[in-house]
């Protein structure tokens, strides 16, 4: 990208949350960047309110249905947008060389291809997709290596991570001793114990600091959704197992902190917006404004830390145990929490049933070599026939 020219941007899932928290940044900087592409999975409404906005040169919808019915409203509003479908259009996004910078905030496995799509073509790559890493793991990080991508994490906590370190990666061995994870310990930090087993999917899905999708809700009520953070951070900052640890912090004031190797520790802070991570990484090396509420230091109450409980989330300790067992079961763990949680949001397993359906499953399915995209979707299928079966037995 040449000095001055607008940084050239594909948002791969642009109607969910972090989609509208990056158009609402690019929105403040249109001198900085322009929107090329969008990709949504069913919300054509969305999708065309972006579109006549932002007018991107092309949209996807992951269904011919839904984008057949887009193309008709975009004709309809005299706009010039090209509609393509499907995920074989999505991944040809992630790749084109009309793009600089990828957006990767598809959920779920379906959003896997596409990252490796473009880091095999060497794009600034804003990673918000946790697939790529907790399914792909090595496989994904050596296509950001021989494809030259420049990887941004943009989950809060490893951005915070990433903002703490370096800009020379070739550094970080020699100086981290082990980082530190934050998490709101989610709503049910003081619920007694002897409640969980009865806790409803809508309680489930009541954060008490962010308004989020039910399944990452219930992730977070479980803290499976810290657990494949865990698996993250150990590729994105290639470290091992040992050198991550969790701290419960409700306030989420602090997103994550380093501990270096001489006992001192950066941490970053802020109000819990998702815009900060986001500009941070659209903006990388810089800093540009990103619409989020400065944090009020005189307004804090204190900050609060405590050590996650075995007993309460057990969810999470199996991401190490996942990380020292043979590749591929962080996939497992992975694909089984995703059947667990619809399991449950659909009221046929109960709240604790979510755990022993991951751990069953982690038992069930051994991982065998595992070296490309086709072999890791194997594994996940098998994984999910295996979970469903699981859930089957215990709804019956």
């Amino acid at each position: 990208m040449k000095t001055g020219q607008k940084q050239r941007v594909a948002i791969l899932g642009s109607t969910g949350s972090i989609g509208t928290n990056t158009l609402d940044v690019i929105a403040r900087h249109p001198d900085r960047f322009e929107v090329v592409a969008l990709t949504a999975a069913t919300q054509v409404e969305a999708m065309l309110a972006q579109v006549a906005r932002f007018k991107p040169r092309l949209a996807v919808m992951a269904s011919e249905e839904h984008g057949r019915v887009l193309a008709e409203k975009i004709k309809q509003n005299g706009l010039s947008t090209v509609v393509a479908t499907g995920p074989a259009a999505i991944e040809a996004i992630a790749g084109d060389d009309g793009i600089d910078t990828v957006m990767a905030a598809i959920v779920g496995a379906a959003g896997l291809a596409p990252c490796l799509a473009a880091a095999r073509a060497g794009k600034r790559l804003l990673l918000a997709n946790k697939e790529a890493l907790v399914v792909g793991g090595r496989l994904f990080m050596d296509a950001v290596r021989t494809g030259g991508a420049t990887l941004l994490p943009i989950d809060s906590e490893h951005s915070a991570i990433f903002q703490c370190l370096p800009e020379d990666p070739a550094s970080w061995a020699a100086r981290i001793d082990r980082i530190h994870l934050t998490s709101s310990g989610g709503p049910f930090r003081q619920l007694p114990l002897s409640e969980l087993s009865g806790v409803t999917p809508d309680q489930a899905c009541a954060h008490p600091n962010f308004s989020m999708g039910r399944k990452i809700s219930v992730d977070s009520a479980t803290m499976m959704n810290k657990a494949l953070e865990v698996i993250e951070a150990r590729w994105l900052f290639d470290l091992a197992p040992e050198q991550i640890e969790v701290v419960v912090h409700p306030q989420q004031i602090i997103h994550s902190m380093v501990e270096f190797t001489d006992a001192s520790v950066l941490a970053q802070l802020g109000t819990p917006d998702m815009r900060v991570p986001i500009a941070y990484g659209l903006s990388w090396p810089e800093r540009i404004e990103s619409g989020a509420a400065r944090l009020d230091f005189s307004r804090l109450a204190g900050l609060h830390f405590e050590p996650p409980s075995r007993e309460r989330f057990p969810g999470l300790f199996l991401s190490w145990e996942a990380l020292r067992a043979p590749e591929g079961t962080t996939a497992v763990l992975n694909a089984a929490n995703e059947i667990s949680v619809a399991a449950f949001l659909d009221q046929r397993i109960g709240f604790a049933d979510i755990h022993a359906v991951n751990d069953s499953t982690l038992a069930a399915v051994s991982p065998t070599a595992l070296t490309s995209l086709a072999d890791l979707l194997e594994l996940d299928a098998a994984t999910r026939r295996a979970a469903e079966a699981d859930v089957r037995r215990r709804s019956a």
